[in-house]
């Protein structure tokens, strides 16, 4: 495990008192950080709304957002049992779990993947949602990879209570929806720009983020920008 990203991303999901926190990006940090650090093939995170209902709120790529879609249409996964039960929920292979979830555990290994862990996003007895690490390979999961796969995900959760605390006219649930607005327009932006430059929803995200970071902006006001053509973006979607 590199020692240095890791305490820089410990930093990094701990600093969010700025003026422009960007939740969406914020999470795809999470994600990105956990499958380049931890031995995961992919991540997801998946948090409630004002309604207690499951939202896919980031992934490390199109294929397990999908795959985190289908689980939530099924209501069935390790995810919502760890955000229902407030605890781990840690399969190393998803092939002896097609009794437990059915139709999650044959979508998954249709996916490519073999083996998966979903730690709860908490804090105490507040459980905000649930980090979800995927393998390709079934098997064990690295014993000394979980404690940090968990104590990211805690980080992450103290910064996200913390915002509530911050903006104490707005409950989390308020500001979780306002990301979840946010994030139904980047994948329009997405499937606007693959399909104007010809690329794939992966490679979308990764120009509108790499847009956003270029000129210091919030990612969702660049994908509404490209989505209602009202300013222009000079290097992006021409």
């Amino acid at each position: 495990m590199d020692q240095q990203l890791l305490a820089k991303t410990f930093v990094e999901l701990a600093d969010n008192l700025v003026a422009d926190f960007d939740l969406i990006d914020f999470l795809r940090l999470l994600t990105d950080r956990c499958v380049g650090m931890l031995d995961a093939s992919a991540a997801g995170v998946l948090l409630a709304d004002r309604d207690g209902k499951l939202r896919v709120m980031a992934a490390s790529d199109e294929q397990v957002r999908l795959l985190e879609l289908f689980q939530l249409q099924s209501d069935e996964g390790p995810c919502l049992e760890c955000f229902r039960t407030g605890t781990p929920v840690i399969v190393p292979d998803l092939g002896t779990e097609t009794a437990r979830w059915p139709r999650f555990a044959v979508a998954a290994q249709r996916g490519g993947f073999g083996a998966v862990q979903a730690l709860p996003m908490r804090l105490r007895d507040e459980v905000v949602g649930a980090l979800n690490l995927f393998r390709t390979t079934p098997g064990p999961f690295d014993p000394a990879y979980t404690p940090v796969a968990q104590a990211l995900a805690d980080v992450a959760t103290i910064s996200l209570l913390q915002q509530r605390t911050l903006h104490r006219g707005t409950v989390l649930n308020e500001q979780l929806q306002m990301a979840l607005n946010s994030r139904v327009l980047i994948e329009q932006a997405k499937g606007k720009l693959a399909e104007r430059q010809g690329i794939d929803m992966e490679q979308a995200f990764t120009a509108l983020r790499g847009y956003a970071r270029a000129h210091n902006r919030r990612l969702v006001d660049v994908a509404r920008s490209f989505i209602d053509g009202s300013e222009s973006l000079a290097g992006l979607g021409s």
